[in-house]
């Protein structure tokens, strides 16, 4: 069956789809050269206690512009290992931190 309209063609052939893993954090620490550590939070129910609790992991993850700092908000996405520990890349700033 061959599409009706040129539009039509085009949305059908161009569509891929992303299958990398993506989460939103805070940046805990922006020291290192190209590189911010991102605090990723969720919340988990406990199957012992019924009760829900706060899990956090840490990523570090390759911030190439250097515009990135301490308390923003981020979006960051699976990639390619860019060191040993960095297996992440920030995508997109989401919120800046608000300067106290």
């Amino acid at each position: 069956m061959a599409p009706e309209t040129a539009t039509e063609a085009v949305a059908t052939q161009g569509t891929k789809t992303s299958h990398r893993r993506t989460m939103v954090g805070v940046v805990t620490s922006d020291k290192m050269t190209k590189t911010v550590v991102v605090q990723v939070s969720r919340r988990v129910r406990s199957e012992a206690y019924k009760k829900y609790m706060t899990k956090r992991v840490k990523y570090k993850v390759h911030n190439e512009n250097l515009d990135i700092h301490v308390g923003d908000r981020v979006e960051i996405v699976e990639s390619r290992p860019l060191s040993k520990d960095k297996r992440w890349r920030v995508s997109k700033l989401i919120e800046k931190a608000r300067n106290v």
